[in-house]
């Protein structure tokens, strides 16, 4: 750890043209990174006719990416508190252009699956982008600038389905992936010319054993999660990978807490503000991720079966935009409500928003406009669930250790993405119709998944109600620059 005192007067230096350069320029990273996550879904039906191999392994090209970024995402988080977040930063965003040409150079399997691993590398770019807010920006700038940038996850994930799908209609599918390779040199540029790099942390030696030790948990515990509808929920590979889990996890716990310098600060994460936080998170994920699957099958599906809309996947793209167009909107709504009320307060208000959200949408599925309606209240209530989180794992972890901690809560939603795709296909893949000899996903399964999404976004709501009341808007702990890391987590109140 440097020191702080040299870090305050980084920060009275920063003139106020350059703090806004700073927000603008790392939102825009959050979203160029997050458009990657959506790029391949518009051509996922085409890929064994492109690469010349059968689905199951094509499936690989999504699934690499979900994997790289799950481990990637908590050391990428602790190597910039090591060494620097900026410079990690720098090299998350190298990942996603160098597996953005190797994808857009790509006729063949194994390529295409090592450009998307490294594409998935580069998934820390968000909290580390949320760090160094920390790090860099006023005590008054902060709540609204992390909320932005949180939300830029949406943002990118809303906007990019129907870029994508309007590229791969008009142009050859490579070209996806040289758009995201210019959009990440860009980024690259603009962060070397306006980003500065934090003089706050912790140096130290890495904890090798533990990252190895998490990404053999990590993976056997989401690869079972994402496969197992594929593979059979009861097939010994699945059972395997879950038994791999349940031990290494547990063992890598063990190790972390008898680690002098662990890699994941297990007794930081069991807070009382942290873990429940976290436990959030998760739910939030899963609720947020429900729509994703379900409104553009909801727009897809033919006319035909009565409930479905029969509209193209660029239409479903463009219904789903205004959700992301909304949670940037309302970022220094949610960042106000922090301010006035807390973080807690802001996360169980956008908690409920989901909720509704998904109560409107077992109601009202019949029409185009009805799905617009829907996306953008459940973009908004995540507006104001991501917008909060940030606050609250900052107001409880010293400024030493925010880019590690933000990225566990960012690997918390994963979890709970990954998990409502699992549970969502058993739903869907249960509760069938039939139509011409097709097994077709039934209105009843839709409604079903739908109130599974409201059931996780009250359990977010509940658990949240646990986290400690005392934190009001971002305390001076948030404000980095101006205090010395090892006293930031004082005022959590923990």
């Amino acid at each position: 750890m440097t020191d702080a005192p040299a870090s305050s007067a980084d920060a009275g230096a920063v003139p106020p043209p350059r703090t806004g350069a700073v927000v603008a320029v790392l939102a825009f990273a959050g979203i160029v990174v997050s458009l990657m996550q959506t790029l391949v879904i518009p051509i996922v039906p085409e890929l064994p006719k492109l690469l010349d191999a059968p689905a199951s392994d094509t499936a690989w090209a999504v699934t690499a990416t979900l994997l790289a970024a799950a481990v990637a995402t908590p050391v990428v988080g602790r190597l910039g508190d090591m060494f620097g977040k900026r410079r990690m930063l720098l090299v998350s965003v190298v990942m996603l252009v160098a597996g953005s040409v190797v994808c857009g150079l790509s006729d063949a399997l194994v390529p295409m699956i090592v450009g998307r691993a490294l594409q998935g590398l580069s998934s820390g770019v968000i909290p580390l982008g949320i760090s160094i807010m920390r790090d860099e920006l006023p005590a008054d700038r902060l709540a609204g600038a992390t909320a932005l940038m949180s939300a830029s996850l949406g943002v990118g994930g809303a906007l990019g389905l129907p870029t994508a799908a309007l590229i791969a209609d008009n142009f050859d599918w490579h070209v996806l992936f040289w758009a995201s390779a210019a959009m990440g040199v860009t980024a690259l540029i603009l962060v070397l010319a306006f980003v500065p790099e934090s003089r706050v942390r912790t140096g130290g030696r890495f904890d090798a054993v533990g990252a190895v030790g998490m990404a053999a948990g990590l993976v056997s515990l989401l690869l079972a999660i994402s496969k197992g509808a594929d593979w059979g929920w009861a097939d010994g590979t699945t059972l395997g990978l879950f038994a791999a889990a349940v031990l290494i996890l547990p063992a890598w716990g063990f190790f972390e807490l008898r680690t002098a310098q662990p890699l994941v600060d297990l007794r930081t994460t069991a807070r009382r503000q942290v873990l429940f936080t976290n436990l959030a998170s998760i739910a939030i994920g899963f609720s947020m991720f429900a729509m994703s699957l379900v409104l553009p099958q909801l727009l897809q599906l033919p006319t035909e079966t009565g409930y479905g809309l029969g509209r193209s996947l660029l239409t479903a793209g463009l219904v789903m935009a205004p959700s992301g167009l909304v949670m940037m909107a309302l970022a220094p709504v949610s960042a106000a409500v922090s301010k006035a009320k807390g973080p807690k307060v802001t996360l169980m208000i956008g908690a409920l928003i989901v909720a509704a959200g998904y109560g409107l949408n077992i109601a009202l599925m019949s029409q185009v406009w009805h799905l617009v309606m829907v996306s953008c209240v459940i973009g908004a209530g995540i507006g104001f669930t991501y917008g909060s989180m940030p606050a609250l794992i900052m107001g409880a972890v010293p400024a030493s250790e925010t880019a590690a901690a933000n990225s566990l809560n960012t690997l918390m939603r994963s979890i709970g993405t990954s998990t409502a795709s699992a549970v969502a296909g058993v739903v869907l893949a249960q509760m069938t119709i039939d139509l011409g000899g097709s097994a077709l996903p039934s209105e009843n399964g839709f409604r079903t998944v739908m109130a599974i999404g409201a059931g996780a976004a009250l359990l977010a709501f509940a658990i949240a109600s646990f986290i400690p009341r005392p934190q009001v808007a971002t305390p001076e702990a948030s404000a980095a620059p101006a205090t010395e890391a090892s006293s930031a987590g004082a005022p959590s109140g923990n």
